[in-house]
Order: structure tokens, then sequence, then C-alpha cells
């Protein structure tokens, strides 16, 4: 056999080797960590931190949760039908009023099973999304802080101000008052408390006593509250 019929026989054979791997069905490509998912539930992770950034940018050196970027995350956690639940793991200094209550009332109105964790400090526009979740958990060592709502920059001295004033405390109240099991006169009197901090008005609550304000439902960590998730789905 001449080297030119040799490399026509190989080609032929590759050829038919080919058409025969083509009549095989391909093998399903499998993402990585979905082998074995957890039968107890699949729960997504949302972690806000830092400063609730709202309509204005804050300075490049804050670190900042953007409000527009977490309100996707929650939408498409509630159109998913593979995920059961949703786990807030919290350490925010507050922020933006409005951003903090729009993030607040959809996950208050998520539609799946709920908790959220304060790790560090829940504090300010923090409290109302520590509240929104169908159940509450704060870490031994966290810290809440209730103070009225406050403004910076230029405000103007006119009776219309206090009253939009008043109206976006009412909100807040309003919504941590139907979320949590304090009352709107105990929440008031920690809000207007001049007793607890030096230059400030309010109140700082650590661990169990946000639970014995009535805030919080419980005092745990992570598992604890990946334990109740999981039973809450169970359930569902």
């Amino acid at each position: 056999m001449n080297p030119i019929e040799l490399v026509l026989s190989n080609n032929e054979a590759q050829e038919q080797e080919q058409d025969q791997n083509s009549d095989q069905p391909e093998a399903l490509e499998i993402p990585p960590g979905t082998e074995n998912p957890n039968p107890r539930g699949v729960i997504q992770f949302l972690t806000i931190v830092g400063q609730i950034e709202g309509h204005i940018l804050l300075p490049p050196t804050n670190k900042a949760t953007k409000y527009e970027h977490v309100i996707p995350q929650l939408v498409a956690c509630a159109e998913n039908p593979e995920i059961d639940g949703l786990l807030i793991l919290l350490n925010t200094m507050g922020g933006d009023v409005e951003a903090g209550l729009a993030l607040s009332e959809l996950i208050a109105h998520l539609g799946k099973p709920t908790v959220s964790l304060v790790l560090g400090g829940g504090h300010s526009i923090g409290v109302p999304l520590a509240v929104s979740a169908q159940h509450s958990f704060i870490a031994p060592s966290a810290t809440m802080t209730i103070h009225p709502v406050r403004i910076s920059g230029t405000v103007v001295g006119a009776p219309q101000t206090y009253e939009y004033f008043n109206k976006t405390q009412d909100r807040v109240q309003s919504f941590i008052v139907e979320h949590s099991k304090i009352s709107q006169e105990k929440l008031n009197a920690l809000m207007m408390d001049t007793h607890t901090m030096a230059q400030d008005v309010g109140t700082i609550l650590i661990g169990e006593e946000a639970v014995n304000e009535g805030i919080i439902d419980a005092v745990g960590g992570l598992y604890d509250a990946m334990e109740k998730l999981y039973e809450m789905i169970g359930k569902s």
C-alpha cells in the first residue's frame, strides 16, 4: 500500500468513528453544586451591609448597599421556583429611609419563607429591614439603635417641614409595629429617650434587650436562623 492509500484509509476510519459517535446521545452537563440538592430546601442568602444607599450616591470611601442592586435580587428570588426561602444577613448602620422601607416592603411580601439575622448592628432603618422577615434573630453581641428620623443638609424652617418629618416617622413606626411585637407607645418612648445617648435622642438595644422589647423574635446565630428557615420551608 502506497503512502497516499494509507492516508485515505486512516481518514475513512476516522469518519466512520465520528458517524458512530454522532448516533449516541450527548451526555447532559450538570452545573456544579446541583448534583445533590439539599432535600430540606434551597435557601438564598441576601446580605445588607454598610450604609443603605438611596437616590443620592455616597462617597466612594463608604461601604454601602445599593437598593437598585437588591431589588432585582428580591424579585428574582420571588419568581424562581427553585428557591424555597430567603435568609437576610444584616450588619448596617442605616441609611436612606425610603430605600430601606422599599426593601422592607419587598421582603415582607415576598411570598416565601423569610428569616433575618442581625449581625454586628441593625441600626436606624435597619430595624424595619430586620422585622420585615417572618421570623427575626439577633446575635447576642449585636446592637440596634432606635432613633427618630434625621435629615442632613439645608432644612427650611417651616411648619410643613416638621409635618413631613412626622409623616415619615409615622411610616417607619407603623411598619415596625405591624411586623413585630412592640407597641406604638413603647416604640415611640424608645425613639425619644434622652437618657441613653449623651449627644443624641434614642435607645441602643443589645442582643436580648431587642427581644425583650418585642422588636426581634429570638437571640441566635447562623445555625439557628437556618434551622428556623428550614422548618418554615417544611411547613409551607
